[in-house]
């Protein structure tokens, strides 16, 4: 009830105020506020003219800054200070020019004030960058996707992702990037979506790009011998990981590796998807890399809420472990936050392909990865074609437009 009294009184406010926006002063932020509630009921002319006014009113907020601070440095007494920002400040704050000084606390709130180096320069490039206002764009962006004008909706997202610095989540410039690649995958735009997501690869992945970041987990041998790896390098790491699944199989090598990476989990599963559907080798790799992060992230919620879970092969009689894909996906349907997490990451989909990239060199292990799926009802579709494969082990058909 409240929800609704909200939203009326909103499209009251907006229908009466909107407008108004350009005189009455209404911050940027709160016109972009405005346009994500009538984006969400699903007004989106409103919306439309809404991010559009937010991005008009931020560009027009800090040209006036800029105005006023390139103003003042060119005045005689400033002029002979030099590029010290410290003393520019405090100067504009003792002579009461409170224009100035409202501008540099805004640059302040935006920008951390020692990346600037203490360059009165340095502060009036930064002002001109905060005209941009990539949260807009974005928004503009979904409004054309959610109207079909994919095309359009592209180049907002691209226009925002080249601001994406100034994103006030920076973690969102990685998202942005998703999104790119579901425009380009609606789009048959095969190329350039392997382009975006081996870009998200290439930036935030150090594994993948020559960096270390894996290691394995102590393990036992049946022999109670210690086992572990000196991996050097990001090469060396991966190709023990690709050993140990081809040789010893899906329940060993969840047993030695961790890697914790979701920043590009779903780049790996995106393209292990596509590669594998067009018949492409390295469809093996993403997915390997896609499957651990997921259980890595399983794994790692398990022993949150029981600090000795472990996943294991050996078979102690240890009463919180498991010793294989099954036992672990028990262990999921207990949790609630899980069970949703693998429907949002496919888990089951990941598994199958894995499974199916794995078949050419090691049927056996693709088989182990099949009958863990044939087991699961819950997996579905994937669980039927699993069960189609173990009865006639097949290579998956090519598909030129998936």
């Amino acid at each position: 009830m409240k929800k609704i009294v909200n939203i009326f009184a909103l499209i009251i406010y907006l229908s009466f105020s909107a407008p108004l926006f350009a005189q009455t002063g209404i911050p940027p932020w709160l016109s972009l506020e405005y346009g994500k509630q009538r984006f969400r009921v699903g007004d989106y002319g409103s919306a439309l003219i809404l991010f559009e006014d937010a991005r008009r009113d931020r560009r027009a907020m800090y040209e006036r800054m800029e105005r006023d601070f390139i103003n003042f440095l060119s005045t005689r007494e400033v002029r002979v200070m030099g590029d010290s920002l410290d003393i520019i400040d405090q100067f504009s704050r003792e002579r009461y020019y409170t224009a100035v000084s409202a501008a540099l606390d805004e640059l302040y709130y935006r920008v951390q004030r020692s990346s600037l180096n203490n360059s009165a320069s340095a502060a009036l490039q930064a002002i001109g960058k905060l005209k941009s206002y990539p949260e807009a764009e974005y928004w503009i962006g979904e409004v054309y996707r959610l109207e079909g004008e994919l095309s359009l909706a592209l180049a907002q997202y691209r226009k925002a992702y080249t601001m994406h610095e100034l994103f006030e989540n920076p973690g969102f410039g990685t998202e942005l990037l998703y999104k790119i690649s579901d425009v380009l995958l609606t789009k048959q735009d095969y190329n350039e979506m392997i382009r975006v997501l081996n870009s998200i690869i290439g930036s935030s992945d150090t594994l993948w790009t020559n960096a270390n970041k894996v290691s394995p987990v102590s393990a036992r041998g049946l022999n109670s011998v210690s086992v572990s790896y000196d991996l050097a390098s990001a090469s060396f790491a991966s190709q023990a990981m690709t050993r140990t699944l081809e040789s010893d199989g899906i329940n060993r090598f969840l047993e030695l590796y961790r890697y914790n990476n979701t920043d590009v989990e779903q780049a790996h599963r995106r393209l292990g998807f596509f590669y594998a559907v067009t018949g492409r080798d390295t469809a093996q790799q993403h997915l390997m890399y896609a499957f651990l992060i997921q259980n890595t992230v399983i794994i790692e919620e398990l022993v949150r809420h029981q600090f000795d879970f472990r996943f294991t092969t050996l078979n102690e009689n240890r009463e919180n472990q498991a010793r294989n894909l099954t036992e672990l996906s028990r262990a999921i349907g207990k949790n609630t936050i899980l069970a949703s997490y693998i429907e949002e990451v496919e888990y089951y989909k990941t598994a199958y392909y894995l499974g199916a990239s794995l078949y050419k060199k090691s049927p056996s292990i693709a088989r182990s990865i099949w009958e863990f799926l044939g087991s699961q009802p819950q997996a579905g579709e994937w669980q039927s074609r699993a069960v189609l494969q173990l009865r006639n082990p097949q290579f998956e058909p090519i598909v030129e437009n998936p």
